[in-house]
């Protein structure tokens, strides 16, 4: 069970979700978000990216809501703490050729871990951020993970909500 999960990915996306690595659950069952506690979908839909909740069985749907999915690190842990320091170093160059070559309008890590530890800065705030990453413009995002009880699900969709709206200015369906 060492291996990643697939990407999701097309070229000239609106926004690639990135999470720090797949969790033990998703790696398993081959899909992105699937741990039972994890809140990834339902914030997606309730911000709204997706006009139903995708299921994680479904995750390639994604595609057709101009989202995409990867992990900075491809090792599935039970835990994020699980990974070191040159783990993410390791991962850095390739991950940012991947988001350059692909070119969505932004980037959203999930959780400031592995922003942090890409772009080498210790404090760093939630939302858009002042660098681009691959040419991409940044938007740091609170994880969705079950474990991460810091954030309320009404205060993921107040942060995802954001990105969402930023992905849809100058567009006629703004919502």
């Amino acid at each position: 069970m060492g291996e990643g999960l697939e990407d999701i990915l097309a070229e000239q996306l609106a926004v690639i979700f990135c999470g720090i690595n797949p969790g033990v659950m998703a790696a398993a069952q081959g899909h992105h978000f699937a741990g039972r506690g994890n809140r990834f979908w339902r914030t997606l839909h309730l911000a709204g990216f997706t006009p139903r909740e995708v299921r994680p069985e479904n995750d390639w749907q994604i595609l057709q809501y101009q989202c995409g999915l990867t992990a900075v690190v491809d090792r599935p842990t039970a835990r994020a703490d699980q990974l070191s320091v040159d783990e993410f170093t390791a991962a850095a160059a390739n991950f940012e050729q991947k988001i350059a070559r692909h070119a969505p309008r932004f980037v959203a890590f999930l959780g400031k871990a592995a922003y942090c530890a890409l772009s080498r800065q210790r404090d760093i705030a939630w939302g858009l951020q002042p660098t681009t990453f691959g040419n991409a413009a940044v938007w740091v995002l609170p994880n969705p993970s079950g474990r991460n009880l810091a954030f309320s699900q009404e205060q993921l969709v107040a942060a995802y909500r954001q990105l969402y709206l930023a992905t849809h200015e100058g567009s006629p369906s703004t919502a």
